[in-house]
């Protein structure tokens, strides 16, 4: 038996055979060619073939999975029309005479190293993406035709990593599990997985695939992030133990839907779901979350090769906001900077960029980005329970000029005669010392608080929270971070308004008691914490210590 490690996706666990996905590229050999039009015209003929299978799939995934999902094609498309792209593969047949497969997998090379080397994990997963669709258009080009098999029994899929055509392309009866050598928590393979309710493990590393064969044994621990080739005995056994223990507590859990969340004496407070997709708002619905009370908007700019136009953020947000129904979505404004880098903002390099130009500064450095989004936002707010909520507060200005846009917007609106609900909250995240220390202030202009107690933890221990090597010196039970979000409770419910958590402190099951004494008004989880939490709330008893 050999284990291997990876990052766990889905509390399930699988049990079953590999069948394992092997890449198939198409020839990139390089030939020199006499007649650079006649190869222009059989790229163009593959380009056209290749936007047209992208639009078959996308169908699929939109008909198998969701919307969010299905985008991933929409970027395809887009790069196939993309002019940089197209332009440096048009100079390679023009101007060296190269022939057009190679001159597509050395311009897909060289702008998949480009993803690669970025500091955003979301942004490097965007590598996969431009090899998926240089090999797509290499076979369309007709030298490569040879389709990868397929499973045709439940199976365990192994493969280095998988492409999002890869991973539609597979019938979704047969797939046990996903693991892959390369990837992470933010991979379209997870994305899928979390969608299907499917364990997998990303990540475990190339010596996985090395020590693999087709059909071979295996167990996948999503809770564990585990990986068990030929599994013995006593591994299966307790495995299955496992499984049966998980499937029951999962239905035990189910019947906590509809249930209030209320301590034995009588406290309650509300449990809302993180999202950053229609995935995760699905997710959220399923596991009966009270709300979303942390909706992260970057995606759409991250999944975007331009900054996405007010119609794109208008139709995404109503679609969020139409699903939940009554529920109530606290969006959060645009918070890129720091490890989140986007090529087209032109962000400059900066030393200390958890401390530079990100979130709401960035926003009121370039107020036309944000009222596009503002502008969306009110839009969408007419089709449901909105919330807007602003990132990395420090200051009474910066909340004072964010409402002065607000309600330049509004009025651009009303003038227009563009329905939106005038009602609509505004809050703020307390993810810094100094909002937390002015809260009293703050809370008189805002109506809501949510803490984000995974920077403002970074921020009062002064510990980059990227940074694995300093996990020994993190404490995120530390003092001063409790005395600061005791602070902030206070001051907003002095103010009248409501307060909730959606920092990783959230689903700390030892601060529980701590912060519902505190009086913290609601949880924004992961929505699988979502019904775990509620249970266990339900056994609380606040009188005793």
């Amino acid at each position: 038996m050999k284990t291997f490690h990876g990052k766990g996706i889905s509390n399930a666990i699988a049990i079953g055979s590999a069948f394992v996905i092997s890449k198939q590229r198409g020839d990139a050999l390089r030939l020199q060619i006499d007649d650079a039009e006649a190869e222009l015209a059989r790229l163009n003929k593959a380009l056209t073939l290749a936007k047209e299978q992208l639009q078959e799939i996308r169908d699929i995934a939109l008909t198998e999975t969701d919307d969010a999902h299905a985008q991933i094609f929409d970027v395809h498309q887009m790069l196939l029309s993309d002019e940089t792209f197209l332009s440096s593969i048009h100079k390679l047949i023009e101007k060296r005479h190269w022939n057009a497969e190679y001159a597509i997998t050395l311009t897909a090379d060289e702008l998949a190293s480009q993803f690669a080397l970025m500091d955003d994990e979301t942004i490097r997963e965007r590598a996969s993406d431009v090899k998926d669709v240089a090999n797509r258009l290499i076979t369309c080009l007709g030298t490569s035709k040879k389709e990868p098999p397929k499973p045709t029994s439940p199976s365990i899929i192994c493969a280095e990593d998988l492409t999002p055509s890869e991973t539609v392309a597979l019938d979704k009866h047969v797939v046990l599990a996903f693991v892959t050598a390369k990837g992470s928590a933010t991979s379209h393979v997870a994305i899928l997985a979390k969608s299907m309710g499917i364990p997998a493990v990303l990540g475990v590393g190339d010596a996985f695939l090395g020590s693999l064969q087709n059909g071979m044994q295996m167990i996948v621990d999503g809770v564990t992030g585990e990986v068990f080739l030929d599994p013995d005995d006593e591994t299966r056994n307790r495995l299955l133990q496992k499984q049966k223990e998980l499937s029951k507590s999962m239905e035990r859990l189910l019947l906590l839907r509809g249930k209030e969340t209320k301590t034995i004496d009588g406290n309650q407070i509300k449990i809302l779901a993180n999202a950053g997709n229609l995935s995760d708002v699905e997710a959220a619905l399923a596991n009966d979350a009270d709300g979303i009370g942390l909706f992260r908007s970057e995606f759409l700019y991250l999944e975007s090769d331009d900054y996405p136009s007010e119609e794109q953020q208008f139709n995404a947000y109503r679609q969020i906001l139409e699903r939940m129904g009554d529920k109530e979505v606290i969006l959060r404004t645009l918070d890129v900077g720091a490890d989140k880098r986007i090529d087209y903002f032109h962000l400059e390099k900066e030393e200390n960029p958890a401390l530079g130009m990100r979130a709401i500064r960035l926003c009121l450095k370039r107020p036309e980005v944000f009222k596009t989004q503002l502008r969306a936002l009110y839009r969408a707010s007419a089709y449901g329970n909105l919330s807007i909520l602003l990132p990395m507060i420090t200051s009474i200005s910066e909340v004072e000029r964010t409402k002065n846009i607000c309600e330049e917007v509004k009025l651009s609106l009303q003038k227009e005669g563009i329905p939106f609900n005038d009602k609509t909250r505004l809050g703020i995240m307390i993810e810094t010392p100094a909002a937390a220390l002015i809260s009293d202030q703050l809370a008189r202009l805002t109506d809501f608080f949510s803490i984000g107690t995974n920077d403002l933890t970074q921020y009062v221990l002064a510990m980059d929270r990227q940074s694995a090597g300093l996990d020994e010196f993190r404490d995120v039970h530390h003092d001063a971070v409790l005395y600061l979000i005791k602070m902030a409770v206070e001051n907003a419910h002095r103010a009248g308004i409501p307060v909730g958590i959606c920092g990783e402190l959230a689903t700390d099951e030892a601060l529980l008691k701590t912060f519902l004494r505190m009086g913290i008004d609601e949880l924004s989880v992961s929505a699988s914490y979502v019904l775990p939490l509620r249970d266990v709330i339900r056994k609380l008893d606040l009188t005793n210590a």
